[in-house]
C-alpha cells in the first residue's frame, strides 16, 4: 500500500469513528468533541500557514474572535438574519486578512511573529475596552443555531466544517499554489528569483487561513452562546500551536488529530488543575525531542516500515509457491 493510500485509509477510519462517536458517548463528551472541532480548524489552518508556507503568525485566534464577534454583533446590533450575519463576518475576515497580510507579510521570522502578536493583543484590548459594543469581560451573548438542548447537531456541524476546510486546504496544496508556498517556505529569496510573486502568495494563504479561523470562531460563538475577549488571549494561541506541533505541523490531518487528542486529554486531566498544562508542556517537549515532524507522520512512517517486510514476505511466498 502506498503512503498516500495508507494515509487516506487511516483518515477514513478516523472519520468513521468521529461520525459514530455520538452514538456511544454521553452528552458531556459530545460537548467536548464539538469544542474540539473548533480547535481542529484553528490548528489545521495554522499548520497550513506555518508548516507549508513558513509564516509564523500569532494572529490566528484574533481572526477567530473577529469572526465570532462580527457574527454576534450582526445579529444583536444590526438585527440581521443569522446566515447573513455569518456571511458578512466571513467577508470582513477576508478584507481584514488581506489588509493585515499586505501590511505584515513583507516581514519574516521573529519580526512577523512579533508584529502579529501585537495585532492580536491590540484587538483583544479593543474587545475589553469597548464595553458598550462588546460588553467587555461580561461576555457578548450569541444566538444559537439549533433549537433544543442537544449538542449533537453542533458536533456534526463542527465535523462537517473540519472536513470542508480540509478538502479546501488539500485542494489548494495540490495546485501550483501549493508548490509556490513550499518554495517560499524553503527559500523565499530563491523563490522570488525564480519569478514567484512571493508577497502575493503569502497574502493569499494568510487570507485563506484567516477565513478558516473566522469560520471556526463563528461556529464556536454560536455553539457556546457567549463570547469574551479570552478567546484571543496568548495562551489560546499557544494551545493551538502546541496542537499543530504535536500532531504534525507539516501534516494537515496530523494537526486535526493533534488538536482533538490534546483537547480531549486536557479535559480528561481537568481534575489535576494547573498540572494538566505541565503535562501538556512535557508532551510537547517529548514530541519535539523524539518526533520533530509530529506524532501522526511518525506513526505513518512506523506503520509503513512494518508493512514493507510483510509485503516482501508475501511476494517471496508467492514465488516459492
Amino acid at each position: 500500500m502506498g503512503s498516500l493510500s495508507f494515509s487516506r485509509a487511516v483518515q477514513a477510519v478516523l472519520l468513521a469513528v468521529a461520525l459514530l462517536l455520538p452514538l456511544a458517548a454521553g452528552p458531556y463528551w459530545i460537548h467536548v468533541g464539538a469544542i474540539a472541532w473548533y480547535y481542529a480548524m484553528l490548528a489545521a489552518s495554522w499548520a497550513l500557514l506555518a508548516g507549508f508556507a513558513g509564516q509564523f503568525s500569532f494572529a490566528h485566534v484574533a481572526f477567530a474572535a473577529l469572526g465570532g464577534y462580527a457574527s454576534a454583533l450582526g445579529v444583536g446590533l444590526l438585527g440581521l438574519p443569522v446566515g447573513v450575519s455569518m456571511l458578512l463576518a466571513i467577508v470582513l475576515a477576508i478584507v481584514t486578512g488581506a489588509l493585515i497580510g499586505a501590511l505584515v507579510l513583507r516581514l519574516s521570522g521573529p519580526y512577523l511573529a512579533l508584529f502579529t502578536l501585537a495585532i492580536s493583543e491590540i484587538f483583544r484590548l479593543i474587545l475589553v475596552a469597548e464595553e458598550d459594543l462588546t460588553r467587555g469581560m461580561l461576555g457578548l451573548p450569541v444566538p444559537g443555531l439549533f433549537s433544543g438542548q442537544s449538542d449533537v447537531p453542533y458536533y456534526y456541524l463542527g465535523l462537517g466544517l473540519v472536513v470542508m476546510a480540509m478538502l479546501a486546504m488539500n485542494w489548494l496544496l495540490s495546485t501550483r499554489v501549493g508548490l509556490f508556498l513550499r518554495a517560499i517556505r524553503e527559500d523565499e529569496g530563491a523563490a522570488r528569483a525564480s519569478g514567484i510573486d512571493t508577497t502575493r502568495y503569502k497574502i493569499l494563504v494568510f487570507v485563506v487561513t484567516a477565513v478558516i479561523a473566522a469560520i471556526a470562531g463563528i461556529y464556536y460563538g454560536h455553539f457556546i452562546g457567549i463570547l469574551t475577549p479570552n478567546i484571543a488571549i496568548l495562551p489560546e494561541m499557544g494551545l493551538v500551536i502546541a496542537m499543530a506541533v504535536i500532531g504534525g505541523i507539516e501534516s494537515l490531518p496530523g494537526a486535526v488529530i493533534g488538536a482533538v487528542v490534546v483537547f480531549l486529554l486536557s479535559e480528561s486531566l481537568r481534575a489535576y488543575g494547573e498540572w494538566r498544562f505541565v503535562l501538556m508542556g512535557l508532551a510537547l517537549i517529548l514530541v519535539q525531542r523524539f518526533a520533530q515532524n509530529g506524532l501522526y507522520p511518525m506513526i505513518e512512517q512506523w506503520s509503513r516500515a512494518r508493512a514493507k517486510p510483510r509485503a516482501a514476505a508475501t511476494v517471496e511466498d508467492r514465488h516459492a509457491g
